[in-house]
C-alpha cells in the first residue's frame, strides 16, 4: 500500500478510504477521484458497510487541494484531462453531498480546495487540533470550487465572502464556530475513535460526540461583526471602499492581502457566491464547471501558478492587473452555458 495513492478498506462495520501522497500533502489527483468514487458506489450497495471515513496519511496535510501544477501542465497542452479533472471532482463532490450513509471526514492538518470537496460536504466533519482550512483559489487566478459557491455563502457573518476574498486561513475554533467542521476531537483520540466506529452498526452520532471536546475560543469571532459588515458589499469595489473606509489595523491587513490576488478572480468568485445563495447544490457545481472551463482558457491561472507554485517569485502579473480594469461583461463569461455542460447521473 505504501506506492497506492489512495487505498481502501472495511474495518467492521466501517469503510475506510485513506489518502495516501503526504509528501505531496495528499494533492488529489485524477486517479484518486476516479478510485474513490466507485468504492463509495460499492461501499453505499454494501449492507455490511454502515459508516464511511475518510483520513489522511502524514501529520502535515489532509489534503493541500487538487494537483494544481498537473492541471497547469494539461490546460497549457490543450489536454482534455484538464477540464476532465474538475468534471469528475465535482461529480465526486456531488455524490458526497448526496450520500445516503453516514460519511465521515477526519481532518488534521492542511485541508484546502479539493481536500475541502472530499470533507466538508460529509455528514460528520471532524477537525483536529491541528485543522487548518483556507480555500486560497483566488491567489492562483481561480476561484473558491469544490462547492465553494454552495457552502462559503452559507456561512455566518460573510465569512465565506471574507475566506474567499483573502485566502486567509482559520483553525479548528474557528470551523466549529462557523460549521464547516460538526465536531473539535483531539488526534490522540483518533484510533480509539475509528476501533468504535468500526463496530457501530447504526447512526455514529453518539460515537462522535464521545470524543468530542470544546476547542479554544475562536479567533475569528472576534473579527465576525467586522467582517459581517465589510464583506456585505455585491461588488468587490464596494468592498474594497469599505476596508478603506474602515481605516484600521484589521482592514489595512485584509486589503492588502485582497490587492495581491487576480482581480478577476476576486471578481469571478464574488459574483459565484452572491449566486450560489439561491440556487442548490447541482446548479451551483453546473456553475462552477462552467466557469472553470473560462478559467482554463484565461491567462491568470498559469500565471498564478507560474509565480506561486513553479518560478515562485511569488509576483504574478495579472491581466487586467486593476479591479477597476475587469469589466463586467468579462466576469460574465465565465458563467455562460457550455456545450458540453455538466451532467449528474
Amino acid at each position: 500500500m505504501i506506492d497506492e495513492e489512495v487505498f481502501f478498506e472495511v474495518k467492521g462495520s466501517l469503510g475506510l478510504i485513506t489518502l495516501n501522497r503526504p509528501k505531496a500533502l495528499n494533492a488529489l489527483t485524477l486517479s484518486m477521484v476516479r478510485e474513490i468514487h466507485p468504492k463509495l458506489k460499492e461501499w453505499e450497495n454494501n449492507p455490511s458497510v454502515k459508516n464511511v471515513l475518510i483520513k489522511a496519511e502524514g501529520e502535515k496535510a489532509f489534503c493541500a487541494g487538487g494537483d494544481i501544477r498537473a492541471l497547469h501542465d494539461w490546460g497549457r497542452n490543450n489536454d482534455k484531462e484538464a477540464t476532465g479533472f474538475y468534471r469528475e471532482e465535482y461529480i465526486l463532490n456531488q455524490y458526497i453531498k448526496r450520500y445516503s450513509k453516514p460519511y465521515i471526514s477526519l481532518v488534521n492538518g492542511i485541508v484546502m480546495g479539493g481536500g475541502v470537496g472530499l470533507s466538508v460536504h460529509g455528514s460528520h466533519r471532524i477537525a483536529g487540533e491541528n485543522y487548518s482550512f483556507a480555500m486560497p483559489e483566488t491567489g492562483i487566478g481561480l476561484f473558491p470550487d469544490v462547492g465553494g459557491s454552495f457552502f462559503l455563502p452559507r456561512l455566518d457573518y460573510e465569512a465565506g465572502t471574507y475566506l474567499a476574498l483573502t485566502g486567509n486561513r482559520i483553525k479548528a475554533s474557528d470551523a466549529i464556530f462557523l460549521g464547516t467542521a460538526t465536531n473539535y476531537i483531539k488526534s490522540e483520540n483518533f484510533s480509539d475513535l475509528l476501533e468504535d466506529l468500526s463496530e457501530e452498526q447504526n447512526d455514529p452520532k453518539h460515537i462522535i460526540e464521545k470524543y468530542s471536546t470544546n476547542p479554544s475560543e475562536s479567533e475569528f469571532k472576534k473579527i465576525s461583526q467586522f467582517c459581517d459588515k465589510i464583506f456585505k458589499g455585491n461588488t468587490v469595489e464596494e468592498i474594497v471602499e469599505n476596508l478603506k473606509n474602515e481605516n484600521s489595523d484589521l482592514s489595512k491587513k485584509i486589503l492588502s492581502t485582497i490587492k495581491q490576488k487576480s482581480p478577476t478572480s476576486l471578481k469571478v468568485a464574488l459574483k459565484s457566491l452572491r449566486l450560489g445563495k439561491e440556487i442548490n447544490f447541482e446548479e451551483c457545481m453546473m456553475m462552477e464547471f462552467r466557469m472553470v472551463n473560462k478559467v482554463m482558457n484565461d491567462h491568470d491561472f498559469y500565471e498564478g501558478v507560474r509565480a506561486l507554485i513553479i518560478d515562485k517569485d511569488n509576483n504574478p502579473n495579472w491581466k487586467p492587473n486593476k479591479i477597476s480594469e475587469v469589466e463586467d461583461s468579462f466576469v460574465d463569461e465565465f458563467f455562460y452555458k457550455l456545450d458540453d455542460d455538466l451532467k449528474f447521473n
